[in-house]
């Protein structure tokens, strides 16, 4: 067969253009107006070429009139993809200033509060839950006024929402609804697909509710997702995202299960869901013996009526824009191609929408689309030559669609999933299954109860069978292989799979060539020589850049492992927005909060070889603090724990006793040892008539001191409570403090000054939508003299003494090259000297610990330790990581030094009875 490319020259120009501009729409404009005066040029000199060839083949018939023909061809084809470029370029011209109106636009510049009202255009997804432990939901949707300051402004612009809210009342927010939304406004990146991210104070009021054509959807949505809830394990969770894209109940195990085994396509409704609907029904109407057009008309119906039961997204748009011009063709009798039908399709939904170019959702679904119908047959038949034909065909679906959405996927996550295509294939037979009968069943439950019901259950035997699929093959060892991240990590992958591909690909058999529309069976001698020297190039560079990869992922591995110091005494675990820091002496290690998650906490335990707690602190119980506790269950001896205030917060003091744990609550006064290391409670007050605080400000803070180190843990705590607690009296200067609240602004600008500290760590997730760190934190930090590391940009931080009184030894998982300011995002630690003396410096905390005097150090000439902060060069990277051990400037204090006690557990003394 051969691929008609002629449409999808245009379609790839005007994506590419797209994808470009929309990052920067202020200049479309121009662009366009340059791009269209192109087009007039071009398309004069195409007409010329075109009557010259005309003239040219009625004068003679020789080779120049076929080689001017096939160049007018060509210029045409280019012309074509001029025109499909200035049409995108107008449309972005046309939509910037409605996309972004003044008001919202001065709404985000100032921070002031705002009051929306929305239309929802997807109903909402839950996603992870906010510092309060409540559910967060989040939807998009066009804001269709906004009111500032007491005006009400006209707009009609998209918006992404993000606010705290119960299930219920996410419940109510439907597709087509329209709400009023409180809360404050921030601009998006100009790229993305909406213009503003809304944060929600307070749970939306619904306003309007959907059209009656749109309402009849929340019923079955609702009665399905309820339906589902009551069959167990993952296979009820994933059962509505696998029928009607509904991934609400989904947890982050799962999800994130789903995406390292490359399954999560599967609970995304795209192709195989539109092509399953419209193909049952179009049988089911030709059985009926109803006529082509009648069919053509009840299965466009049905497409529609599936595209708003799902919502409209943007793999579903596509896939849905796709089978409409396959149902239009089959109307008109002509079957369609499937390169220019997605070509087609691209081109006329970025001419809609010029932002869908950078949605992910829409550029997976199309690259799979088009891996599937390129790839997929000619790997089939290469395939064929080592198993057989029918195997063939079922491993090529998978390996096409993973060969071509590999590079966007690094962008998402720089990792290769080495069992994907296994996983498919034991996942990809259960999927028909589970998305048909489940859709029936949805659609049931309303008429038929009982049978409803039935068939959910049904359905949840492969639902269940593909999570169980998930999870297996995601607990495999190197179920996903670290790759290059950012822009070179696409090249990188897509250079390696063109190399597959024209191996694959370049390897014929002898029989006539199919390819590109035009071209000859006949390929001659050129042809075959120039592609076997591509097949050769492609060879070697596969060849090297398999041992170049492994190399590097072997000496990666090798070098985490030697290059992780071991004789820290803090630990920050990069475990995204959340806190989990270890403390560490003589072998006993105390623990200080565990994460959102367990997978990460594990991964940092593992990695810095903790085994056992002896000490256990739960600060408090938001989410972001005790989510990850299952990766500590077993492994801790003790425990100190905030005052609880819920069924909640019992439930998760339960949790800890009930595995041999012995708990207790944390209160001023409480102290005791780890190996060297002396620890006290300073916060909160001891019992009193009053009930104590619980929550952010009920937060357990401690003090540590040993080998010449003294550190504070401050929580969650907030600015008042700072200041309570600094009155106390009961904290002094010290040479490293975790910030508070990731860096809120809720910050005591009066106690970091008193600490005093020489660095300050901040555990934070990226892009975290807080925006933590904040400006007045790092504003804070700095006139205090206090530097910072943060886990956001720096990954894993460790901290031990340094070699000389009041210094701080620094090693991080990856520099902080960004060069930020302080007024924004801030800069990262600064130091003394440049990396690999990290050993040097523990060993003299080891020296100072004995009560001996080290000499001076003569490994590093030029390293000072005065009043000012030094900076340095960023040691060399291997691979994605450097060494990095750095000063802070000798702070002058009285130091209470902690002698090298024997080892023993964790004591913890109740305060004393006033």
């Amino acid at each position: 067969m051969t691929v008609d490319l002629r449409l999808a020259v245009p379609a790839v120009t005007m994506w590419g253009t797209a994808a470009m501009v929309v990052g920067a729409p202020q200049t479309a404009p121009v662009a366009a107006a340059v791009t269209w005066t192109l087009v007039g040029v071009g398309t004069a000199i195409t007409v010329w070429a075109r009557l010259r060839v005309a003239a040219g083949g009625r004068a003679n018939r020789d080779g120049a009139v076929r080689t001017g023909r096939g160049v007018t061809v060509i210029w045409t084809a280019g012309v074509l993809s001029l025109v499909a470029a200035a049409l995108v370029l107008s449309v972005i011209a046309r939509e910037q200033p409605r996309r972004a109106p003044e008001p919202l636009v001065d709404a985000a510049a100032g921070s002031a509060a705002v009051t929306l009202e929305v239309r929802a255009d997807r109903t909402p997804q839950r996603i992870s839950g906010g510092f309060d432990g409540r559910p967060r939901w989040m939807w998009k949707g066009t804001a269709s006024s906004v009111t500032a300051r007491g005006e009400r402004y006209a707009v009609e612009s998209p918006v992404t929402v993000i606010g705290s809210m119960d299930a219920g009342d996410a419940r109510t927010i439907v597709f087509g609804s329209v709400s009023r939304v409180e809360g404050s406004v921030r601009a998006n990146d100009p790229g993305d697909t909406t213009a503003f991210l809304v944060s929600a104070r307070s749970p939306p009021v619904v306003l309007a509710d959907a059209a009656p054509w749109l309402r009849w959807t929340d019923v079955l949505r609702n009665g399905f997702s309820a339906a589902a809830a009551a069959t167990p394990g993952d296979g009820g969770s994933l059962l509505p995202g696998l029928a009607i894209g509904d991934v609400s109940a989904v947890g982050l195990e799962l999800d994130e299960a789903m995406k390292v085994s490359a399954l999560s396509h599967l609970t995304a409704v795209s192709g195989a869901n539109c092509a399953l609907v419209t193909g049952i029904v179009f049988l089911l109407c030709a059985a009926a013996g109803l006529g082509r057009g009648t069919r053509v008309l009840i299965s466009l119906a049905m497409l529609l009526a599936f595209v708003v039961l799902v919502t409209p997204g943007a793999s579903v748009v596509r896939a849905a824009t796709m089978a409409v011009i396959v149902l239009v063709a089959l109307a008109r009798g002509r079957p369609a191609q499937g390169v220019p039908v997605l070509a087609l399709a691209v081109i006329v939904l970025l001419a809609h929408d010029p932002w869908l170019a950078r949605d992910y959702g829409f550029a997976l679904s199309a690259l799979a689309t088009a891996g599937l119908l390129v790839l997929a047959g000619p790997l089939a038949r290469v395939l064929a030559r080592w198993m057989p034909r029918s195997l063939a065909a079922v491993v090529s679906i998978p390996l096409a669609a993973q060969l071509a959405c590999q590079p966007v996927l690094i962008l998402l996550t720089p990792t290769l999933p080495l069992y994907g295509v296994a996983a498919n294939l034991l996942a990809e037979p259960a999927a028909p299954i589970g998305t048909l009968v489940g859709l029936v069943s949805c659609l049931v439950l309303p008429v038929a109860p009982v049978l409803g019901q039935a068939l959910v259950w049904v359905a949840w035997l492969p639902s269940a069978w593909i999570a169980a699929v998930a999870q297996t093959t995601a607990s495999l060892p190197g179920s996903s292989l670290p790759w290059v991240d950012g822009p070179l990590g696409v090249v990188l992958c897509a250079g390696a799979l063109a190399a597959v591909a024209i191996l694959a690909l370049g390897r014929r058999s002898g029989r006539p060539s199919h390819g590109v529309v035009g071209a000859q069976p006949d390929e001659g001698a050129g042809r075959r020589r120039t592609r076997g020297i591509a097949m050769s190039v492609a060879s070697a560079v596969l060849i090297g850049g398999i041992g170049v990869y492994a190399g590097a992922l072997g000496g990666a591995t090798l070098g985490s492992a030697l290059a992780t110091p071991d004789d820290w005494q803090i630990a920050v675990c990069d475990v995204g927005q959340g806190d989990a820091l270890l403390l560490r002496d003589d072998g006993r290690t105390a623990m200080i909060d565990v994460g959102r998650t367990a997978g990460p906490t594990a991964a940092c335990l593992d990695r810095l070889g903790v085994e056992q707690l002896d000490l256990l602190v739960l600060t408090h119980y938001d989410a972001d603090h005790i989510g990850g506790l299952e990766s500590v269950i077993g492994r801790a001896t003790a425990a100190v724990v905030g005052a609880t205030s819920d069924a909640a917060d019992d439930t998760t003091v339960g949790r800890l006793e009930s595995t041999g744990t012995t708990v207790s609550r944390g209160e001023a006064g409480m102290h005791g040892t780890l190996g060297g290391l002396s620890w006290r409670v300073v916060w909160p007050p001891a019992a009193s008539a009053a009930p104590p605080p619980t929550g952010n400000a009920g937060s357990v803070v401690i003090t540590a001191e040993g080998h010449g180190l003294t550190s504070l843990f401050l929580g969650d705590l907030g600015e008042r409570e700072q200041d309570e607690l600094l009155a106390s009296g009961t904290v002094g200067a010290v040479d490293v403090v975790k910030v508070a609240h990731h860096g809120s602004a809720d910050q005591s600008a009066a106690m970091y000054a008193e600490l005093g500290a020489a660095l300050g760590l901040l555990s934070v997730g990226a892009a975290n939508g807080y925006g933590h760190p904040t400006a007045r934190a790092f504003e804070i930090l700095g006139a205090a003299g206090t530097s910072w590391a943060r886990t956001d940009r720096q990954g894993l931080v460790l901290v031990s003494p340094g070699s000389a009184e009041g210094a701080v030894s620094l090693w991080t998982e990856r520099s902080d090259a960004s060069g930020a300011r302080i007024d924004d995002s801030g800069p990262p630690y600064a130091g003394g000297e440049r990396g690999g003396t990290w050993r040097h410096e523990a060993a003299a905390g080891r020296t100072r610990a004995r009560g001996v005097r080290r000499p001076p150090s003569r490994s590093s000439p030029g390293t000072r330790f005065g009043p000012h902060r030094s900076s340095s060069s960023p040691a060399p990277r291997a691979f994605s990581r450097i060494v990095r051990s750095v000063r802070c400037a000798t702070r002058s204090r009285r130091r209470t030094r902690a002698s090298k006690s024997a080892i023993s557990p964790p004591t913890t003394t109740p305060p004393a009875s006033s």
